[in-house]
């Protein structure tokens, strides 16, 4: 995983989000989901955007030796990604004796994860929680 990133690695990030939002979000639309082929692409290049941000960050967060404040760039994945569990929990309603939108609330949250290893570059990972997803 490269440090310094490009316009050809980071466009090579964003299309193969895109992919698989589209996938993922194809495959929920054919089952007349909520959450469909939209949301899941938004989400998922979202969660990317922000990683190769923290990626693009990675330099500046060093600390001079003047310096008391150090960038914790983990932090924003992590905000993105509870964001989105907190998105994917107001999913999930109980009718009854009936829950629904579980499956909603974990394509929401799987997509997520998705955009964050594509946007960090680790692409076969990605790639193959992509193809055992689908």
């Amino acid at each position: 995983m490269p440090i310094a990133l490009h316009w050809p690695q980071i466009a090579l990030r964003l299309t193969l989000a895109a992919i698989a939002g589209t996938l993922v979000g194809l495959n929920r639309g054919e089952h007349g989901s909520p959450a469909g082929l939209r949301t899941n692409l938004l989400v998922c290049l979202a969660a990317c955007i922000s990683m190769i941000q923290a990626n693009a960050l990675l330099y500046t967060a060093g600390k001079s030796p003047t310096s008391f404040v150090v960038l914790d760039l983990m932090r924003l994945p992590l905000g993105i990604l509870s964001g989105m569990g907190f998105i994917g929990a107001s999913a999930i309603l109980r009718k009854g004796d009936r829950i629904a939108g579980i499956t909603t609330a974990a394509t929401l949250c799987f997509v997520t994860v998705l955009g964050l290893r594509f946007g960090g570059g680790q692409l076969g990972l990605g790639s193959a929680a992509l193809g055992l997803a689908i």
